[in-house]
């Protein structure tokens, strides 16, 4: 008898567990249901408004021998209810709200949508072709994402049906600043002018922000995609993001009089390379630069005066595209090797304490035999064999990377003999600012040797030429 009860007891305990189980997911269903809705709700209130240029074709203008303007205007474009006079009912209408009329022109949209077009619609363009009046819609730069929302909401308000699902509103005239022009540039020239409350423009192309005592750089500037000049000048930043290598159109970064202590090696690395071309660096705190730098092989102008540094990137003469050089007030004792090989229009390295050079005085890094990985990495560099991380260890990547040239045309790594000579800077630069208040314009360039036989016979060369 107990067991019966007891099976009883536990069959109805199942049957409400079930019921329970039911009821929970028609619950969840319900809940997610309404979020749904709430979410085509509002992605359908963000459609009703579209921000993008706007130039309306009269397709009957060639029959007159007449062609469009062919450029749009800044506008909004409104999806929304309004009020016909002459019938004393609400149609669904779009309104095209410029600068010049921010009251707007309606067209009507219900069974009067003749065709959309949409090939380019990712990349923000699309037209729509109306009946009547015989006009075309063309729309560009907008949101891609937007523009599809928008298109949609045209349709539906075009067939007239499920029309109730848009939350449409009364259409009303649009703000003067809804309808500016996408702002290109902008400079905050002072800390009271900074915008603490706002974004920066979307759009910017240029911007310079200076005298604002920043103490890092503000992310908000890294979501400006169209960036090309960021001009943070006379701030105290100590430190750069290496998320400042995403803005992929930055052809110029000044940066000139801060507290930058180092140039990330990131920033070598990053798009950067494709697209910066003017990089100033000037009255900071740096004392050397990394050993990437130089990847930087757009770069056509280099502003590093009023540093600490005591030397330039090995591989400076990988810079082919740098014209204009100025590295004045450093710490500059010998310039590197490679300096040979750059072709400037100006250089200016004034006010570095530059030893005279003696060819006698020498650094040697040599064994005999030489090591069994040094004959390999010069073996490497001479052939192009090519390596990298995914085959070497990352330290053997960056001695190949910093290999220097023999005079005898042989590469040596990290044995060899190093020295200096001197070099009138006019071989390089077309205009030379003054090395010393002597007038003087040569200056001592390191110079390797591959091996002893090699250094004695540069050696023999600057005798005979009553060199010492």
């Amino acid at each position: 008898m107990s067991m019966n009860l007891n099976s009883a007891e536990n069959e109805d305990r199942g049957v409400s567990s079930n019921q329970s189980d039911v009821w929970r997911r028609h619950a969840m269903v319900s809940l997610y249901s309404s979020l749904l809705n709430h979410a085509a709700i509002n992605g359908y209130q963000r459609a009703m408004k579209l921000q993008c240029d706007v130039e309306v074709v009269n397709r009957m203008l060639p029959s007159f021998g007449m062609k469009s303007r062919g450029k749009g205007v800044r506008a909004v474009v409104s999806i929304g209810k309004h009020l016909d006079k002459s019938s004393q009912r609400s149609n669904i209408y779009m309104m095209i709200c410029t600068a010049k009329d921010r009251t707007g022109s309606k067209y009507k949209l219900r069974d009067n949508i003749e065709k959309f077009f949409t090939w380019f619609v990712e990349e923000g363009k699309a037209t729509v072709r109306l009946k009547e009046p015989a006009v075309d819609v063309c729309l560009s730069k907008a949101d891609a994402n937007s523009l599809k929302n928008f298109l949609s909401a045209a349709r539906l308000a075009d067939r007239g049906s499920n029309t109730s699902s848009l939350p449409l509103s009364t259409l009303t005239p649009v703000r003067a600043r809804d309808v500016e022009q996408p702002k290109k540039k902008l400079s905050v020239m002072s800390k009271k002018d900074y915008p603490l409350t706002s974004n920066f423009p979307y759009s910017l192309e240029q911007l310079q922000v200076s005298y604002c005592k920043l103490s890092r750089v503000d992310m908000r500037m890294l979501s400006l995609k169209a960036l090309r000049r960021l001009d943070l000048s006379n701030n105290h930043i100590k430190k750069l993001p290496a998320t400042i290598g995403d803005l992929g159109c930055l052809s110029e970064l000044i940066l000139h009089n801060n507290h930058l202590e180092a140039f990330s090696e990131a920033l070598c690395l990053s798009t950067l390379q494709q697209t910066l071309q003017v990089l100033d660096l000037s009255q900071n705190r740096l004392q050397s630069l990394p050993s990437r730098f130089c990847q930087l092989r757009e770069l056509m102008n280099l502003k590093l005066d009023d540093n600490k540094l005591a030397g330039l990137p090995l591989q400076i003469g990988r810079l082919s595209k740098l014209r204009f050089l100025s590295a004045a007030h450093n710490q500059l004792t010998v310039l590197p090797a490679d300096f040979f090989k750059l072709s400037l229009e100006n250089l200016d390295l004034f006010g570095n304490p530059f030893v005279q050079p003696n060819p006698l005085d020498h650094t040697m890094q040599l064994a005999f035999p030489l090591p069994l990985q040094e004959i390999a990495s010069r073996a490497v560099v001479d052939l192009r064999i090519p390596y990298g991380p995914h085959l070497i260890p990352a330290h053997l990547c960056g001695e190949l990377e910093a290999a220097k040239m023999c005079e005898c045309g042989r590469i040596c790594v990290s044995f060899h003999i190093r020295t200096a000579v001197s070099m009138n800077l006019h071989q390089v630069s077309h205009t030379v600012v003054l090395v010393d208040d002597m007038g003087g314009t040569d200056a001592p360039v390191e110079q390797h040797f591959c091996s002893l036989s090699c250094y004695s016979e540069f050696l023999d060369g600057c005798l005979q030429r009553g060199l010492r």
